[in-house]
This record gives structure tokens, C-alpha cells and sequence, in this order.
């Protein structure tokens, strides 16, 4: 499957490389800042281009700056590289798509910037929209007795979920203390499932790309890695910094270096798992989408036959999107469920006197 979307992605860039500076050199699509455009992030929700107009949603910037103070006002203020009360969003360097002010030597300096940007506010709506679920899901448990039939349609669907999580990831996972860990574990995956799901959705509110953002995937893989080491077992650090192995390895530490550069190694393996594959899957479908816009200008045959052939398989990409966005949920909180079990495993002999 990796082979499969590495030639599709090939095949796109190779198709897109021959038209696209002259595309862009007219006025046309530019496919590079579409696909760039919507993997990044930005001040405002772009909603929809027409021929007459560009619709879009500003949100409110939030920056601190030490020469001039605290500024709150509507990003539709720095449309189109307009500047206002000294700051601007920088067009190029190293700050390009950032919001940036002029320094006294000249240079640009970024100040402290806690804007409300796209990803922001669909991880906010994201997690509205989880929240909603699973409130809905506990008001039908609230109003009917355990004994009762087994609910039917979402009810149901959701505890599906509930259940094939819990009873086929955690329990096994995490050992006999999986209650501790549950709640966090079932969120995780709740999560990131609706975040995937609501990236592939092509119009507002969703196409956000934010499971692609390796901001929110650090803070997910964050989280486990504190829930692994807070709440670890004396066992478990006992294993890291004086593993059972011969003295002579731990005279000299080189297990223990490695088991500590392991405490580190396992989240950030988490965290750039989830980030590329979800940004990979939205650049493919950006780049078959574009092949369209790209082979515009070589005819009316080669543009009808490749619009096809790109119809064709981003419908493919779509299909295989939504297995990525299932299974991506389910490796992380596996992954998780796994750290955090190996995190509370015991002697083998107090194990056995506690059961």
C-alpha cells in the first residue's frame, strides 16, 4: 500500500512539474500554494474561491509585542500583505506566513503570538463535536436501565466503538489497573478518529488539517508520554536504570542509556506516525485534485483523459483516507495503551501474591 501511494504521488508531481510554472507565470491556479496552503496554517478559514470573490472567515489575532503591547483585532486587517498598528504577515523568509513587526534595525521580529488560527479553531469545533457525541451517547445510558434493550442507530454505533476499544486495546493492553487509564485512552481515540474524519470533509467546517499538524500530535503524544512515566511502576524504573543484565553491562551503562533514551524515543515515534500519515493522505488527494488545474493548458484530450484518471483516484484515495483516519486513531491509542501497560507491569512475584 506504501508502494502504491508513493507511485500515485510520483505520478502526480511529474504531470504537475511541466505546467506549473507556466500556470503560475499567467495568472492561473497556483497548485503549490494550494497544496502548501492547506497542509499550513492561517489567520483566516478559507471557505470558498468564486470568479468574483474570495470567501474566507477572519479570525481574531492575539499578539504581545515588547515595544508596543497587547493588539486584539480581526485578521481581515492584514489581508492582502496590508500592515496595521505595525504589524503585518510576512510574505517570505523565515517567518513567511507569520505575523511579524519591524524592529529598530530593520529586521523583522515576531512577537508573542497566541492568535486564534484555522487550526486552532477546528481543533475547537473538533472537540465541540466530541464532546456532543459522547454526551449524547451518556443522556441515552442516563434514561434507560442496564437490563433494557440494546440501543440501536448512533447509540449503538457509539457503543461499538466503546466496547471493540475497550475490551480489544485497553483491557489487554493495560493490564488489570486499564480502569485508571480507560477515560484517557478512549478520548484519545475518540479524538483523533473525529479530527481525521472531519479533515476529509472538502467544505466548511471541515478540511482543517489538523491530526496533520505536528503541534497537536506533540501535544497528543505529550500526554502519553506522561501517562507512561507519572504513573509508572517502581518495576518499571527499576528496569530502566538497573535492568536485570550482567554487571558488566551495567558497570558500564549502556543499557540504561538506551532504556532512558527509550522513555523519549516511544512518544515522538507516536507523534511523527500520526503527523505524516495524515499529511501524506491530504497532500495526495490536493495533488490528484490538482492534476485537473495542472493539464489545463495541453488540450482538451490530455485535460478530459486526466481529469478522469484524477476523479478516479481520489475517489480511491478518499476510500483508503477513511480506513487511515480509523486505523491511525486505533495504532495511537494501541501504542499508548501498550507504554502505558508496560509502565505498570510488576515482579513477578509480588504480581502473583497480589492476584
Amino acid at each position: 500500500m506504501k508502494s502504491l501511494v508513493k507511485s500515485i504521488l510520483l505520478t502526480v508531481l511529474l504531470l504537475t512539474a511541466l505546467p506549473m510554472r507556466a500556470r503560475e507565470a499567467e495568472g492561473g491556479t497556483d497548485i503549490k500554494q494550494l497544496v502548501l496552503g492547506h497542509l499550513g496554517d492561517s489567520y483566516e478559514w478559507h471557505i470558498a474561491t468564486t470568479s468574483k470573490a474570495e470567501w474566507s472567515i477572519p479570525l481574531p489575532v492575539i499578539v504581545h509585542s515588547p515595544a508596543s503591547g497587547w493588539h486584539c483585532f480581526s485578521s481581515a486587517r492584514l489581508r492582502d500583505g496590508a500592515e496595521y498598528e505595525g504589524l503585518r504577515i510576512a510574505a517570505e523568509g523565515d517567518y513567511a506566513g507569520k505575523i511579524v513587526e519591524r524592529a529598530a534595525d530593520g529586521s523583522d521580529r515576531r512577537p508573542l503570538d497566541l492568535s486564534l488560527t484555522k487550526t486552532s479553531a477546528a481543533l475547537l469545533l473538533n472537540s465541540l463535536v466530541v464532546l456532543v457525541l459522547v454526551m449524547s451517547a451518556a443522556r441515552w445510558y442516563r434514561r434507560h436501565k442496564a437490563t433494557e434493550k440494546a440501543p440501536k442507530g448512533f447509540v449503538g454505533l457509539f457503543e461499538m466503538l466503546v466496547s471493540a476499544i475497550l475490551d480489544g486495546v485497553i483491557k489487554p493492553c493495560v493490564g488489570p489497573r486499564y480502569r485508571k487509564f480507560a477515560p484517557y485512552l478512549l478520548t484519545v481515540f475518540f479524538f483523533i478518529f473525529v479530527n481525521n474524519l472531519m479533515g476529509l470533509i472538502p467544505f466548511f467546517p471541515g478540511g482543517a488539517n489538523v491530526t496533520g499538524n505536528i503541534a497537536v500530535t506533540f501535544l497528543l503524544a505529550l500526554a502519553t508520554f506522561l501517562a507512561v512515566n507519572i504513573f509508572g511502576s517502581k518495576h518499571y524504573w527499576k528496569d530502566i536504570f538497573w535492568p536485570d543484565v550482567p554487571i558488566w553491562l551495567k558497570a558500564f551503562p549502556l543499557m540504561p542509556l538506551i532504556e532512558f533514551v527509550g522513555i523519549f524515543t516511544k512518544p515522538f515515534a507516536l507523534m511523527i506516525r500520526l503527523f505524516a500519515n495524515i499529511m501524506a493522505g491530504h497532500a495526495v488527494i490536493l495533488s490528484l485534485t490538482c492534476v485537473i488545474f495542472a493539464t489545463a493548458g495541453m488540450g482538451a484530450a490530455i485535460n478530459g483523459s486526466m481529469t478522469v484518471v484524477s476523479v478516479l483516484f481520489s475517489i480511491f484515495m478518499y476510500a483508503l483516507e477513511l480506513l487511515v483516519a480509523f486505523l491511525q486513531a486505533y495504532v495511537f491509542t494501541m501504542l499508548s495503551a501498550v507504554f502505558i501497560g508496560l509502565a505498570q507491569e510488576e515482579p513477578e512475584e509480588e504480581s502473583a501474591g497480589n492476584h
